[in-house]
């Protein structure tokens, strides 16, 4: 995905390029078509979702009916659960329907030619052209994040990796101390935008950077379209056939959105801008705060993505970021990747010009888990506030040295841990003062005359 767009409040399509220069314009734009085609591809992988998920219903219908007489008799409340979970994959892509109902990114202009087979239909009895299982996959992850970010059931998840990010902003621009309309936040890798719009909300101008076409055509639905809370149900682990409890864990329902955002706008500017991060944001000094949730890890290079950071920062700016050192790329074929740990990123991110204001590992956080399951995956995370020093405070040589040394992983302690550091720091600088006082009183005595 080349170009850039963006989509803001309310009802708005994706203007093209609007952060490029002429000549970089110019080139994307030749790239168009493969940008349509690469879209029309993401809006037919959402139209396969219910054939595709009934593949794999299938397989255990149709084993099922193998059994014998007397397993199947044993196992007729769980056919009535497999009709239910048949259900509830006809209705979310019924909810998927709404989705694309707008085709707000590229409406079809060939809509009812026979060229075009997804024109004139809601579904594909096969795979569509150009259409992998892995594209399957991001349509049912998409499902999960929207439960994740839009929500009542993923409040506990955003608590975990949103609320430390924002009370740490909060904190560093007080609204007593800034106009913040006039702060400009960043937030790459946004997804659905929750983070993006709960900043805005606070009264902070916020733009919202988004990859991937999935989360993109999900988050102006919900931003854009859906008119009051709670208007649509969507069944995100219908999906899971393993680690289940009870058969109603597997079909449970989800409401969304938790918060209209048509209802409730922001107070602060708030957009979402389409585009890969390094090409799109290469214009230095512009935005006061980076704020990254699950993104870093997402880089080929992740010393790509601390550079790009700190060139777009203006001088005294904030980076903060949370979350897990997964590398997406580590392990996919045709992908190169570099995997530094935490103690490697410290030194890279001081030696670009960085100074580590914080940073606490071992935060707990969850992502776009079923609550239900008898499987819970938990990442340990990190968490930390960088900023770019003041090109003034370096010429003067009072750059402002890291707060933990590179070699030092700190974990998140407890409120009663960190007290009984404290008096310990104290009890040792008093014993120094103390073993001090008596080291002059034996020089002053040895200096006495006998």
């Amino acid at each position: 995905m080349n170009s850039e767009k963006r989509t803001r409040q309310p009802n708005a399509m994706f203007p093209m390029h609007p952060k490029m220069d002429e000549q970089l314009a110019q080139a994307f734009s030749a790239n168009e078509d493969e940008e349509e085609k690469h879209i029309q591809k993401v809006q037919n992988a959402f139209l396969y979702y219910g054939p595709y998920a009934c593949q794999r219903l299938k397989r255990s219908m149709d084993y099922l009916n193998s059994l014998s007489g007397e397993d199947q008799h044993m196992l007729s409340k769980y056919r009535a659960h497999l009709s239910c979970v048949r259900t509830c994959i006809d209705r979310n892509q019924a909810v998927i329907r709404e989705i694309l109902r707008e085709r707000v990114l590229y409406p079809d202009p060939d809509s009812g030619s026979p060229s075009n087979p997804s024109s004139d239909r809601w579904e594909f009895d096969e795979p569509p052209p150009h259409v992998r299982h892995g594209d399957m996959d991001q349509a049912q992850s998409t499902l999960k994040l929207i439960a994740r970010d839009w929500s009542t059931d993923g409040a506990l998840e955003r608590e975990q990796s949103y609320k430390p990010i924002i009370d740490c902003i909060v904190e560093y621009f007080k609204p007593s101390d800034y106009e913040l309309k006039e702060i400009k936040i960043l937030v790459p890798g946004a997804g659905l935008g929750r983070l993006t719009y709960e900043l805005a909300c606070l009264g902070y101008s916020c733009e919202g950077n988004e990859f991937s076409y999935f989360m993109l055509i999900a988050s102006n639905f919900v931003l854009n379209l859906c008119d009051y809370e709670n208007k649509y149900v969507l069944y995100p682990w219908v999906h899971q056939y393993v680690n289940n409890l009870r058969r109603e864990d597997q079909v449970a329902a989800v409401r969304f959105p938790d918060v209209c955002p048509l209802k409730n706008p922001p107070k602060g500017h708030f957009e979402i801008a389409a585009g890969d991060f390094l090409e799109v944001y290469k214009t230095p000094h512009t935005y006061n705060c980076v704020a990254t949730c699950f993104f870093i890890d997402c880089a080929n290079n992740v010393i790509d993505f601390i550079r790009t950071i700190y060139k777009i920062l203006v001088p005294g700016g904030i980076w903060v970021n949370l979350g897990p050192l997964l590398y997406h790329y580590s392990d996919v074929s045709g992908q190169n990747s570099i995997e530094p740990t935490f103690e490697d990123l410290c030194i890279i991110m001081e030696s670009i010009g960085f100074v580590i204001e914080s940073s606490r590992t071992g935060i707990r956080t969850k992502y776009a888990q079923n609550p239900s399951s008898m499987k819970q995956s938990e990442y340990q995370s990190l968490f930390w506030v960088c900023r770019k020093p003041d090109p003034f405070e370096e010429q003067r040589g009072k750059r402002k040295a890291s707060r933990e040394p590179h070699d030092l992983i700190v974990r998140a302690d407890t409120d009663e841990e960190e007290e009984e550091e404290r008096e310990r720091a104290k009890q040792e600088q008093q014993e120094l003062a103390d073993a001090a006082i008596n080291n002059e009183t034996e020089m002053q005595d040895l200096a006495q005359p006998t």
